[in-house]
């Protein structure tokens, strides 16, 4: 699977039902060359001048990959500044 493909399921907690939005990089590992974990941009306010977050989720968080969405448990989010 491409990083585009993932990039068009959107990101989904199953503790909560919360949407997370769209990947919009990938942490890779350079030595092994495995996914260590998934960035997502977060909005907060308006669309074109609203902040951005980072949401770093660890890979071993996600639980599934499906056709539409990404499932990821929401315990361990690292909130990059």
């Amino acid at each position: 699977m491409t990083l585009s493909q993932l990039q068009q399921k959107e990101i989904i907690t199953i503790n909560r039902g919360e949407r997370l939005g769209f990947i919009s990089d990938l942490e890779i590992d350079p030595d092994e060359g495995y996914i260590i974990s998934i960035i997502i941009l977060l909005r907060e306010g308006a669309p074109l001048f609203g902040k951005h977050q980072e949401v770093i989720i660890p890979w071993e968080q996600i639980i599934t990959i499906g056709e539409d969405v990404i499932l990821v448990k929401d315990e361990k989010r690292v909130y990059d500044k």
